[in-house]
């Protein structure tokens, strides 16, 4: 889990300054899109939309972009069409790896993950290979210094959490997906921001790796997560803190 958390951490500090605007919006707005044309156009409908939008505004895209990602899934504007794939494979160590992606060529976003995966040192699998590793939960995170165990533990149970961990710096809330909303509500009743909240795969046990297998792990999700067709990579890997803050600044992230 911890190698869970702190990427995931790692990853959002970076995004929420990430120079590379253009990838970024690209691949926000595919999720407006795809969650509009699934769940309909409004956000107070459509939970996924809302998370969507609300990831938008978070990385400053423009409010029209946004509304025509909407349009797009709506049908009100024309627009390539998007499929929702998750693919399956192993990483260094046999760590395994599950990539979401939305793509509009499915074939060549195959291709390009194969070939991804082979460089660095790992190899893309056939369907159901690794899910069953892996569990659908909400996922949030706060910073142990905004609240004591005692308090929060009263707070996110009540709402509907299932456990509270301790990862070291910060506070893991674990949920059932439909309720990370309602937990995140009661958080901000009490004037609590997670560091990070969201729907994500948790990886059952993990694979502790280190020096240049967890190096050539990182170059590898690194990689997956600057594809503009990959939405989540989710691994069940466990690697300090700061080799993941080295390699992640290292590779521009």
């Amino acid at each position: 889990m911890s190698g869970h958390s702190r990427w995931s951490t790692i990853k959002h500090k970076k995004a929420a300054t990430d120079a590379k605007r253009g990838q970024a919006f690209s691949r926000l707005a595919k999720e407006v899109t795809i969650s509009a044309r699934l769940g309909g156009g409004d956000p107070d409908q459509n939970p996924r939309l809302r998370k969507a939008i609300e990831t938008c505004k978070g990385a400053n895209m423009p409010n029209d972009n946004i509304t025509r990602a909407i349009k797009r899934g709506t049908g009100e504007l024309e627009g390539i069409t998007l499929e929702e794939v998750t693919f399956e494979g192993y990483g260094t160590g046999g760590v395994a790896v599950l990539v979401e992606i939305t793509t509009d060529n499915r074939t060549r976003t195959v291709s390009e993950l194969r070939h991804m995966f082979s460089k660095w040192g790992g190899n893309l699998g056939e369907a159901g290979c690794v899910a069953w590793m892996f569990d659908k939960k909400g996922y949030i995170t706060l910073p142990k210094e905004k609240v004591d165990e005692d308090t929060l533990m009263s707070i996110v149970l009540e709402a509907g959490a299932e456990d509270l961990r301790d990862d070291g710096a910060n506070w893991e809330v674990i949920t059932p997906p439909a309720e990370l909303e309602a937990v995140k509500d009661a958080l901000a009743a009490k004037s609590l921001a997670p560091a990070t909240a969201e729907v994500t795969m948790l990886p059952q046990s993990t694979v502790r790796l280190e020096g240049g297998g967890a190096r050539q792990l990182l170059r590898l999700l690194g990689a997956l997560e600057e594809h503009d067709d990959v939405q989540h990579v989710y691994a069940n890997f466990d690697i300090a803190e700061k080799e993941i803050e080295k390699a992640v600044t290292a590779s521009g992230q």
